[in-house]
């Protein structure tokens, strides 16, 4: 059965080969002799293979097996080697410990010393970023940073000389604290621009130039207040700039080193007040100036008005152009009648005078009862909207709260500076005019008995 199978493979081999080749294998297979021959060579051909295989094959086994024996000594050597640098390992930490154990008893208070050397450090290097004088020795800060370096590491003493360079850091700030000092720096203006300027440092408070007060950023730039102090402070900075070396100027200087100014650039000006009043606000000043005006003019109108009438108590002959002297001509124009004519005639002088002489006093008065109402209404309307706020947001900012209420309280501030001033306008310009009516009454009382004398 085993030989039919070769046979036949053999066969399907030979019919592979056949249409292969050429035609002279085809002729030379044609006789059942040659085809057996053809398959006992064939076969012969397969053994010797496998005999070759079997060879290489026992010989990569050989290999195999080699390289694995060298991987398994490599392994033992390795896990010997690795319990050896854990043995060694745990020695070293032991004679790390003993030896730390020896530096601290060696070192003894020079360690407490070294302790507040770098606190000492540390606290100096963060005044010296927030100093003034940091701007002309920026180099002090890398010094500052390497020695807090070396302090942190155990092993590391700091030299002498970096001792002493420390200490003379500290008694240059000092005497640099008390000193003006001139400089050219970039500065960065308020509009943003970039420009090289003269700097004057006055101490360790203060950055003055011609443009005003200068503050140190936190990035160590230079750069001009947003919005400068008012004049009497801000010419100081001029004078300062223009001093001689020798030369003693006043100067306002922010000891809390530009704390102060900050407060004064955040505090609002006058503009901004009267913003935060807001309709009311602008209802109440129109208010005020209008009650102003009318004022302003009714008392020059009293004031020319008086001044008349005291020329006409000492004139004789009677002049229209004040009230006593119209009164008066009413009188002379009717000096035949009787007693009661009289009286009635001066009367009805007296009495045309005095809307002339009483315009505009109800407009003041009035001006100076409404305002504190408007301004109590914004104050209203204004803490409505921050207790709406409130209702929204919750209270926990009282910095939200306190701006709000203030600018609820700018009316109210607006009411009585507008109230007060109408108060007192009303009382003079009042005054004038009952003035005035008072004498064309007393005038006109005396002409009434003078006439009636004469009559008698």
């Amino acid at each position: 059965m085993k030989r039919i199978t070769l046979i036949i493979a053999a066969g399907l081999l030979s019919l592979g080969f056949a249409t292969a080749n050429a035609q002279d294998e085809d002729a030379a297979a044609a006789s059942m002799s040659e085809l057996l021959r053809l398959i006992e060579q064939g076969q012969a051909r397969d053994s010797r293979e496998a005999r070759q295989r079997e060879a290489a094959f026992a010989q990569a086994r050989n290999q195999q097996q080699s390289l694995l024996n060298q991987a398994r000594a490599e392994r033992t050597r390795q896990e010997n080697l690795s319990s050896q640098l854990e043995n060694q390992f745990e020695a070293n930490q032991q004679r790390i410990i003993t030896a730390r154990q020896a530096l601290d008893e060696r070192m003894g208070a020079l360690k407490e010393l070294l302790g507040v050397l770098q606190t000492v450090a540390g606290d100096t290097q963060g005044r010296f970023q927030a100093s003034l004088t940091n701007i002309e020795y920026p180099d002090r800060s890398e010094f500052l940073v390497e020695l807090g370096s070396k302090l942190a590491g155990a092993s590391n003493i700091p030299e002498i000389s970096e001792i002493e360079q420390l200490w003379a850091m500290l008694q240059q700030e000092v005497v640099e604290s008390g000193k003006v000092t001139r400089f050219n720096h970039l500065v960065t203006r308020a509009d943003g621009t970039e420009e090289e300027m003269e700097v004057v440092r006055v101490g360790s408070f203060n950055l003055a130039s011609d443009s005003g007060y200068l503050k140190l950023n936190d990035n160590g730039s230079i750069s001009e207040l947003l919005r400068q102090p008012d004049g009497k402070y801000l010419g100081t900075t001029g004078d300062m700039m223009s001093a001689g070396p020798a030369e003693a100027v006043p100067f306002g200087i922010d000891v809390t080193r530009g704390g102060i100014l900050e407060l004064l650039i955040e505090s609002p000006t006058i503009k901004d007040r009267i913003e935060q009043g807001g309709i009311v606000g602008y209802c109440i000043i129109a208010l005020g100036i209008i009650g102003l005006i009318i004022a302003f003019l009714r008392f020059m109108a009293l004031s020319t008005a008086d001044r008349k009438v005291k020329a006409q108590l000492k004139s004789d002959s009677a002049s229209t152009d004040n009230p006593l002297g119209r009164v008066l001509a009413a009188y002379e124009s009717n000096r035949g009648a009787d007693t009661e004519t009289i009286e009635l005639k001066l009367s009805e002088a007296a009495l045309k005078e005095m809307p002339n002489l009483t315009k505009g006093l109800l407009f003041i008065k009035v001006t100076a009862a409404v305002a504190p109402l408007m301004g109590l209404l914004g104050t209203v309307t204004g803490m409505i909207k921050t207790f709406q706020v409130i209702t929204l947001y919750g209270a926990g900012d009282p910095k939200m709260m306190a701006g709000g209420i203030s600018q609820a309280l700018m009316t109210t501030v607006l009411g009585l500076c507008v109230a007060i001033p109408m108060v007192l306008l009303h009382t003079v310009v009042s005054g004038k005019s009952r003035k005035i009516v008072n004498i064309l009454q007393s005038q006109s009382a005396g002409l009434v008995a003078q006439h009636s004398e004469r009559s008698s």
